[in-house]
């Protein structure tokens, strides 16, 4: 454990609570706690705050997904191989990130980020049951463009650059299979699952884990994330999309600022 106040220590507690509420629902809770580590251990090295981070966000990411697949209709077979493709991805995406300037991703992704927001925006009806009866089944050929497209390119995405990858998850399996927000939001929480295990093993291998604060924090990042997943599944789709666009509009919003400074 690092020599920390008791104030910080309750400070990264509540982050990691809010995290885990925040990336159950939508994902994207990273953006709250990878912050408020680099904030509260200012004189720890940044590689063991990304694997403290890892270690704290898997254990909400897997108490999330197991309330998810408890209480909603998931394939649990389609979501492992979409994370299986996503943790090949991340380690590629890894693999070329040291060539790759992060300026120059900044205002692609704030792009992106942008049309997506105006795509939900201008579209009531997406991601929610009512939306989807006119959408086509979903064909081998989806399921296989779910496997290699999204898992393999956001997985990639998220070794490369990383901001925004859960939220990129949901919207893209709902786009791709037809689901609705609830239930891509508990596909997405598996698939994360398996690429914080391969980057978790990577960190702990390499000995850069605060194994003490970690068990600490995650205790708060659990709760916060099932708490999250009951919440989104008691509220429907209607709750998930306006979460979805608060967290879209606060990446752009972080993403600009860390343009701006850069």
């Amino acid at each position: 454990m690092p020599d920390i106040t008791l104030t910080t220590l309750i400070l990264l507690c509540l982050a990691a609570a809010a995290a885990g509420w925040i990336d159950a629902v939508v994902g994207g809770g990273g953006l709250l706690l990878l912050p408020a580590l680099l904030l509260g251990l200012p004189n720890v090295p940044a590689a063991h705050v990304l694997g403290t981070n890892k270690a704290v966000a898997i254990v909400g990411t897997s108490g999330a997904a197991i309330t998810y697949v408890r209480r909603a209709p998931v394939r649990v077979g389609l979501a492992v191989r979409v994370g299986l493709m996503a943790l090949a991805g991340s380690m590629g995406g890894a693999f070329f990130a040291a060539g790759i300037s992060s300026e120059v991703l900044r205002p692609v992704i704030m792009v992106a980020l942008l049309a997506v927001a105006a795509f939900v925006l201008l579209r009531p009806s997406f991601g929610t049951a009512a939306g989807d009866t006119d959408a086509r089944p979903v064909t081998r050929a989806r399921i296989v463009t779910a496997v290699v497209l999204v898992g393999g390119g956001i997985g990639f995405y998220d070794g490369l650059f990383g901001p925004g990858t859960g939220t990129f998850l949901v919207l893209a399996l709902t786009a791709v299979l037809h689901l609705d927000l609830v239930t891509a939001s508990a596909t997405a929480k598996i698939v994360n699952v398996c690429t914080n295990a391969g980057a978790l093993a990577m960190f702990a291998y390499q000995g850069t884990v605060l194994w003490q604060l970690a068990a600490v924090m995650a205790l708060f990042n659990l709760a916060g994330g099932m708490a999250g997943a009951r919440m989104a599944l008691s509220r429907g789709s209607g709750f998930v999309r306006a979460v979805l666009l608060t967290v879209v509009f606060s990446l752009v919003a972080k993403l600009g600022y860390d343009q701006w400074t850069a």
